[in-house]
């Protein structure tokens, strides 16, 4: 009886402290005179209108609308402050990094891609094509292939001499590829129809591969890494590399994701000091 009794007491004493306030103020009949009339807060409870599909609607525009000024206004800020990180005497890549909310272990859940930027990278990118086909050939050399072959381009490889940033090649050069496939590999270089490498017609492939286009692909911690362009180039170009490359990898990632925001990306020079931050949720 006597622990219930105390543990009464000690629920009760804010309401006793309480009571011993409001008796510490003026008597009730002072309250009713306009002299001595507290300010006593007045809060008036209003039920929320119903929201209908058009006001559902238009505000789902409006925190659109905010989230893509928000995000220009952002990225533009950190590619500033990126380029304010350069300190190389030459003219550094600015590169991105996404920090992706996948697993990157697991074989359904892998992200990879090519994407073709506005501006390009700055970059001149040798690129070779390998092919049986005579007319292929030509059509590549017209395109703006640096070098055209098969069983000499084949040899140049075997020997350790590979001066070509980009690798493409048709159905038919797949066999006698097959042999340097331990060389090109490791390399990220080896022709691929999962990775669109291995063309029908190498024509458009060499135009594009010329004009810019990029392969991304998360590595094991699930981060994508590429370049989206130079230190030299205007913040403009480089804002729209940055807009189509990062939409190139959110579209590439598994379906249950892509309404999730990524964990994180920062922007950064190949000889900067440290890296620049931008906000994922505006992406």
């Amino acid at each position: 009886v006597a622990v219930m009794a105390r543990l009464l007491a000690l629920r009760l004493r804010p309401l006793t402290m309480q009571a011993a306030a409001l008796r510490s103020l003026a008597p009730r009949r002072a309250w009713l005179s306009t002299e001595a009339a507290p300010e006593l807060p007045i809060i008036l409870r209003t039920r929320k209108p119903p929201r209908t599909a058009a006001r559902a609607k238009e505000l789902q525009g409006a925190k659109l609308q905010d989230r893509r000024e928000g995000r220009r206004t952002a990225v533009t800020e950190a590619l500033d402050a990126a380029k304010a990180l350069a300190r190389a005497k030459f003219d550094e890549a600015v590169d991105m990094a996404v920090h992706l909310n996948v697993d990157a272990k697991r074989t359904d859940q892998r992200v990879r891609g090519m994407v073709t930027l506005p501006h390009g990278t700055g970059k001149k990118i040798v690129v070779a094509v390998f092919t049986k086909s005579e007319e292929q050939a030509r059509l590549a050399r017209e395109a703006g292939a640096d070098l055209v072959g098969l069983e000499d381009l084949v040899a140049r490889v075997k020997g350790g001499d590979i001066p070509f940033d980009r690798c493409l090649a048709t159905a038919d050069a797949m066999p006698a590829l097959a042999q340097v496939a331990r060389v090109l590999g490791p390399r990220g270089l080896m022709p691929n129809p999962k990775r669109g490498t291995v063309v029908k017609d190498v024509g458009p492939a060499v135009a594009e591969a010329k004009a810019g286009q990029i392969e991304f692909k998360a590595d094991r911690h699930g981060i994508v890494h590429a370049t989206i362009g130079r230190v030299s180039f205007p913040t403009e170009q480089l804002r729209a590399n940055f807009d189509a490359a990062v939409e190139a990898v959110l579209a590439a990632r598994p379906v249950a994701y892509r309404n999730k925001a990524p964990q994180s990306v920062a922007l950064s020079t190949s000889m900067g000091r440290g890296s620049v931050p931008v906000d994922p949720t505006l992406l």
